[in-house]
């Protein structure tokens, strides 16, 4: 399976540096035009099927690239972002402000912290890699479009490379950026 993995474009909360997990934000205006340019990147590409977080700026991330190939995109909740419970919508010094403890044990070990009032980066990974492994036992020859969100895709890529999730930010990624992974059909 050759899996092209994307992250959404542009909200207005990336643009602001406020924090989004389960938070439903749509693209902003730049965030539309990524997500043109992608699908005009990827026309070229024969692919199977397109798969997308339910998250509206997955979904109008993922649309441009489906309507390019006449396709529809299937949601998978397993491909949500991180719910980053009342952090959501907070920004750096929000966090500093009212979460030092917290913040402080993120930049030890985040791996297994809870986010508070959400999940965990190893639940993160758990969900994102069962959706992961359910799209790979339909599409083994294929090559498939995922559109998700920047933990979740992180915590796919640790997954994929073999490391350990307390070195997830070692995964970096921009906004509307692809990553290819090419699965062996020994897999």
């Amino acid at each position: 399976m050759n899996t092209i993995l994307i992250r959404h474009g542009e909200t207005a909360a990336n643009k602001t540096g406020h924090f989004q997990g389960s938070s439903d934000a749509p693209l902003n205006d730049k965030g539309l035009s990524q997500a043109k340019a992608l699908a005009r990147r990827l026309k070229s590409l024969d692919i199977q099927s397109i798969y997308s977080s339910p998250q509206k700026r997955a979904i109008q991330t993922a649309y441009p690239i489906a309507k390019s190939h006449d396709m529809d995109i299937t949601e998978i909740n397993g491909l949500r972002e991180l719910d980053i419970g009342l952090l959501d919508g907070l920004d750096g010094q929000d966090l500093k402000d009212k979460y030092p403890a917290f913040l402080e044990q993120w930049r030890g070990n985040a791996g297994s912290l809870r986010m508070p009032g959400g999940e965990s980066i190893v639940e993160l990974q758990d969900r994102t890699w069962k959706a992961m492994q359910a799209i790979h036992l339909l599409h083994k020859r294929d090559t498939v479009i995922v559109v998700s969100h920047n933990f979740a895709i992180q915590s796919i890529l640790i997954k994929v490379l073999g490391m350990d999730l307390k070195n997830f930010r070692r995964i970096k990624q921009d906004l509307a950026a692809i990553t290819e992974i090419i699965f062996s059909q020994n897999e």
